[in-house]
């Protein structure tokens, strides 16, 4: 019995170390925000979590809406500089899902001079961890993404964004 019982645990460790592997969340979170400065758009939505992507009509037509926002920013002399992703929170489980936040800042330059935009990156795995997928917080409440994701873990706090001018 103690063998079998071993035997699970040395199983079951390394999947469950995978799952809260700070590392790959962030790693694939990273490529991610990388994408939004080179104008990648596709790449985005194909981070962004599937069911806002549905949601919103599908990957040609996100990449479409985010293609247009982006030009739209660009006539108004507004660009993103950089995009950084800190390290992930904690984890929490959520029906088969795992989740966490990443804090996240954007820093944007215009005519008026350079902004910093600090909110939080909702991580989504569906997979043990294998697989992340992304939802950009700023300005969401837990009600707004329990919508979208109904096993949302309630002890997950999200702070709200903030925004402040740099020199």
């Amino acid at each position: 019995m103690k063998k079998v019982l071993r035997l699970l645990i040395i199983i079951v460790s390394p999947l469950a170390l995978h799952a809260q592997n700070p590392a790959v969340v962030k790693q694939q979170a990273t490529l991610m925000a990388q994408s939004m400065t080179k104008g990648d758009y596709k790449n985005i939505v194909n981070y962004t979590y599937p069911k806002a992507v549905q949601m919103a009509g599908g990957k040609e037509k996100m990449t479409a809406m985010i293609s247009t926002a982006m030009q739209q920013m660009k006539a108004a002399g507004i660009s993103f500089e950089s995009v950084t992703v800190g390290n992930p929170g904690k984890f929490y489980k959520a029906g088969k899902e795992t989740h966490c936040l990443l804090p996240e800042t954007i820093i944007m330059t215009s005519s008026k001079g350079r902004m910093a935009m600090h909110s939080n990156l909702l991580a989504v795995s569906g997979d043990g961890g294998k697989s992340w997928s992304f939802l950009d917080m700023n300005n969401s409440t837990a009600d707004k993404v329990q919508q979208l994701i109904p096993n949302f873990n309630p002890d997950l706090k999200i702070p709200p964004a903030t925004t402040e001018p740099l020199q």
